[in-house]
């Protein structure tokens, strides 16, 4: 039989009022008696009962990350700043993997695993977050990503259109003329990082040549390699890549090897989200790197406020810091 609390509160020779105090943290507990309910805790393997807990405060003290994929680089790094900044403050992170499915994201904005979790951080790849509608959400929600949250929602978000017009605005410092994008269709964030790589174009007065702009089939290593070589077939290739995350810069840089080419001196390249492998590649990767402590700090508080009822009546949209660091794939 499971050990319920009047077994602990036995063992340790205290009330189960007290029991509970301990659990729920209550201040004004004293040193001896907080380590002999722990004591008889950890000698029962008492379990509490979250469900109930839950219906008693009103919440459960845990929220939901929804990604697009638990195996891509960011998204893991991401999910574990969020994890700490729940952490920070009492709160347990639950992460559902949607695979930018739309059955699968509607579920999650159905509210998942219903009073399982008081609220949803989500990062959306199908849903169309300026159509959504508190009425169509079943928990608090914070969004993430490049589309706008349409004054629904509090949204926490890179500004991608001007980290990507600074990216390649540095490749057109460092001298290159010819500059390819890899990653511009299937996504907003593909259309959205366009934009900031035809801005910088223009702004330096070089066309956007049609031919240079490869869509791939996704966001993957293997999507930059196959789209590396199709600019290396070109008549005129590229002098700079500007890929529009890491993981298909580190794909390019891959290519670029193979066909015997250096980085930076015959290509450089730049990427987009600052993950771990890019620092540690050969060469090491220059990219444009988002605050990911910033932004999950952010997000969370964001929620617990919805989740407490304390938000501003106005939905916020805050903009994450980034800075571009330039390493060895176009520093040489």
């Amino acid at each position: 039989m499971a050990t319920r609390l009047s077994d602990v509160a036995a063992r340790a020779g205290v009330s189960v009022k007290t029991v509970s105090n301990v659990i729920n943290d209550y201040p004004h507990i004293t040193a001896r008696t907080r380590a002999k309910v722990e004591a008889a805790i950890a000698a029962l393997d008492y379990r509490p009962n979250v469900s109930a807990r839950s219906l008693r405060k009103g919440r459960s003290d845990f929220i939901a990350l929804a990604i697009p994929e638990m195996a891509s680089p960011y998204f893991a790094e991401l999910g574990a700043e969020i994890s700490r900044a729940a952490k920070r403050r009492g709160i347990t992170v639950l992460i559902d993997q949607t695979e930018g499915e739309a059955a699968a994201e509607k579920f999650v904005l159905d509210g998942m695993r219903g009073q399982l979790i008081d609220g949803i951080i989500f990062s959306p790849i199908t849903t169309v977050p300026a159509k959504l509608t508190v009425a169509d959400t079943g928990k608090p929600l914070v969004l993430l990503g490049e589309r706008p949250a349409g004054g629904q929602f509090d949204r926490v978000a890179v500004d991608s259109v001007q980290a990507s017009c600074d990216a390649t605005t540095h490749l057109i410092a460092i001298g290159r003329r010819r500059i390819a994008a890899i990653g511009v269709g299937g996504t907003s964030t593909g259309a959205v990082r366009r934009k900031g790589y035809r801005k910088a174009l223009k702004a330096a007065g070089l066309p956007h040549d049609p031919a240079l702009e490869l869509a791939g089939t996704g966001y993957h290593r293997e999507d930059g390699a196959a789209s590396m070589r199709e600019l290396l077939a070109l008549p005129e290739p590229p002098d700079a890549v500007f890929c529009f995350n890491d993981l298909l810069a580190l794909g390019a840089l891959r290519t670029l090897a193979d066909a015997g080419l250096r980085v930076p001196q015959d290509v450089a390249v730049v990427g987009f989200d600052d993950i771990e492998d890019g620092r540690y590649h050969s060469p090491t990767l220059t990219t444009v790197s988002p605050d990911k402590e910033w932004l999950a700090d952010n997000a969370v508080a964001l929620l617990l406020d919805r989740i407490a009822g304390n938000g501003e009546a106005t939905h916020r949209d805050l903009t994450v810091p980034y800075t571009l660091q330039i390493r060895e794939s176009t520093a040489g």
